[in-house]
């Protein structure tokens, strides 16, 4: 039974208390409670895993690189990449998150309620399906933008905290997404083309492989062309700033690069093209909808 009909009121049956509008959204957060909860509980997890280790695990992993002596080289690597990667592993963990994002919304929350007919029973609750996606995809949208956000400032303070014990730097495409709003983008991205997906096959595995390899596509092609999304500086910088974790250096032999200070435009714009394509997906999907329904 739909999630939607499982209670009803004297004037409606079949729609949830305080009318159709009002509970579509709890109607949707009873249906895909679980893969909310998982998500949720990953996002608190990888926050709390990030706390942990800046607040717990920074001071313990100086006391062992430390005791390790002078010929201890392997025992300070392995201290180092106790931290390091776990910080890393989580930032990773958390930016490509947008793959299980885009098939949650293509396969479970439009693609199955399509193929299964629970929404379709929604729109006989004076819910149209403009309303009924519109709210559908609004909950998740929420949880992805306040989650994300909060992950973003809690890894720009860990990152930071302690550099000497980091082994990356801006440049790479986790620390690069996770430092800023692209990391809520992808998201979001994720969620407006997995509804289109999930629109147009009405099918939850079809859609789910297709929404998972256009986001592939997005982030592939974003990140083999990041450098190129703000112009680079030339001439080459002295041998001194080349050695430097504050620059990205350009691979094609010019000696062009990218200082620290590129990062915020590179990002933004980034943030922007992603976020434009889930604008167009989302209008997409709406737009479909409502010629199959019309």
């Amino acid at each position: 039974m739909s999630a939607f009909a499982v209670r009803g009121t004297a004037e409606t049956p079949g729609v949830p208390p305080g009318g159709p509008v009002r509970g579509l959204p709890w109607a949707v957060l009873r249906l895909h409670r679980a893969a909310l909860v998982v998500w949720g509980a990953l996002m608190l997890a990888a926050v709390g895993l990030l706390v942990w280790e800046v607040e717990i695990t920074a001071d313990s992993v100086r006391d062992r690189m430390a005791a390790c002596g002078r010929t201890g080289g392997l025992c300070r690597l392995q201290a180092f990449t106790d931290y390091s990667g776990t910080i890393s592993w989580a930032s990773t963990l958390v930016y490509y998150s947008f793959f299980a994002v885009a098939a949650f919304a293509a396969g479970a929350l439009i693609g199955r309620e399509l193929e299964n007919g629970t929404a379709q029973l929604a729109w006989t609750q004076s819910v149209s399906p403009t309303r009924w996606l519109a709210v559908t995809l609004a909950v998740p949208a929420v949880l992805l933008t306040v989650g994300g956000t909060v992950f973003v400032f809690v890894f720009r303070w860990a990152w930071a905290a302690n550099r000497d014990l980091m082994g990356d730097d801006w440049t790479f495409n986790d620390v690069f997404a996770a430092r800023g709003p692209a990391l809520v983008a992808y998201g979001l991205c994720g969620l407006g083309v997995g509804a289109l997906a999930g629109v147009v096959l009405r099918r939850s595995l079809p859609a789910l492989g297709v929404a998972c390899g256009v986001m592939y596509l997005v982030n592939h092609n974003l990140e083999k062309y990041r450098e190129d999304l703000w112009p680079a500086v030339t001439p080459a910088p002295t041998k001194g700033v080349e050695m430097s974790q504050d620059v990205w250096q350009i691979g094609d032999g010019t000696g062009r690069f990218h200082p620290q200070s590129h990062y915020w435009p590179m990002h933004l714009v980034e943030t922007g093209i992603v976020l434009g394509v889930a604008v167009l997906a989302t209008g997409a999907a709406f737009w479909v909808l409502r010629r199959r329904t019309g």
